[in-house]
């Protein structure tokens, strides 16, 4: 049987343990060389009746199978069950919720609620898995190419509407910020999108203050690049190392080439999700949230790069590896996991 090319393909071809085992085993190990988690020796032996690996060096755990240093490693979940939850989460272009899948694979809404926020994870390229000093994915946008390499910077605001709010919490709210306007209780979010190489990176930040913000462009943007932002205060500095223009959204949004209307729409993506397919999310958890629409958008299909579902699963699947995510870090119940307000959106 052919590779999968579409979902009804997946779900058919996924049915099989061993075909799973062998699909999931080549994305992890393209070499062909089996890493042992423990020793790293790169020789272990399939057992074919346990359906995992054994190292040939005497050790604790010298037993291992596909999951082990994954995302998915101690899951119940079969398999079977886990490939087209990724196949549905990195190709669905809205998401897809935690109550919907767990009527599609029949496992538990909490269940299911816990798988998708550790395929988040496997689909994130920042945070404690980036190359120190580099920016999220490694290396600095704006590098130039077919067009002005240009990169636009700009902020937005994910939260419910005041409006919206009971008058307890809106005064909360103002009580903490000291005024009550329309960012009150909501969580910023910093993104940066290189034109060129059609990438985006995002982020939850603390504050707008001039220090966070340009900070995060100065360890992505290289040095040089033509940066276009709106005309907010803590962005007045970064002529000293760009070529920085402006727009004035009171009075246009496009300028020639100066705007930051790529970031908008990636905002409109990502808002959609969080309002429509996910409904209330924390901010405590929305950073793998941004991660999720940030796989899809970076690796969305092209006239250059003309990826298809099945380009992006398996793309995913080489990401699950070297990451882990307990449900008590999920919670907040260590001190890894627990950061972040716990204030719905």
């Amino acid at each position: 049987m052919t590779e999968p090319q579409t979902f009804q393909e997946a779900i058919l071809y996924f049915a099989d343990r061993k075909r799973c085992i062998d699909y999931l085993a080549l994305r992890r190990w393209p070499d062909g060389k089996v890493v042992c988690p423990v020793c790293r020796r790169d020789d272990a032996s399939f057992l074919e009746k346990q359906e995992r690996w054994q190292c040939k060096s005497v050790h604790p755990h010298r037993q291992f199978s596909v999951k082990v240093g994954t995302v998915m490693e101690d899951s119940a979940v079969p398999l079977e069950k886990w490939l087209p939850a990724v196949w549905a989460i990195v190709n669905d272009k809205n998401g897809i919720s935690s109550w919907e899948l767990h009527r599609a694979l029949g496992v538990t809404q909490k269940t299911a609620w816990f798988m998708l926020h550790r395929i988040r994870l496997g689909m994130s390229l920042q945070d404690k898995y980036r190359i120190k000093g580099k920016g999220f994915g490694g290396t600095k946008l704006g590098d130039g190419g077919k067009g002005d390499g240009a990169v636009e910077v700009d902020e937005t605001f994910v939260g419910g509407k005041l409006k919206n709010m009971h008058r307890d919490r809106r005064a909360r709210f103002a009580a903490q910020s000291g005024h009550a306007g329309g960012a009150t209780g909501k969580t910023i979010v910093q993104g940066i999108l290189d034109r060129d190489a059609r990438q985006i990176r995002a982020k939850v930040i603390p504050n707008v203050k001039r220090e966070t913000l340009q900070n995060e462009v100065l360890e992505n943007v290289k040095f040089g690049t033509k940066v276009y932002t709106d005309d907010a205060v803590p962005y007045d500095k970064l002529h000293w190392r760009y070529v920085h223009e402006v727009v004035n959204h009171a009075e246009e949004y496009v300028r020639g080439q100066v705007h930051t209307n790529g970031l908008e729409n990636f905002w409109s993506l990502l808002k959609r999700g969080l309002k429509g397919t996910y409904v209330a999310v924390e901010p405590f958890h929305l950073d793998r949230y941004i991660d999720e629409q940030v796989f899809r958008y970076n690796n969305r299909a092209t006239k250059e790069n003309p990826l298809t579902d099945a380009d992006r699963f398996s793309l995913a699947l080489t990401q699950l590896a070297n990451k882990r995510l307990t449900y008590a870090e999920l919670t907040g119940k260590t001190a890894e996991g627990a950061t972040g307000t716990p204030e719905p959106i």
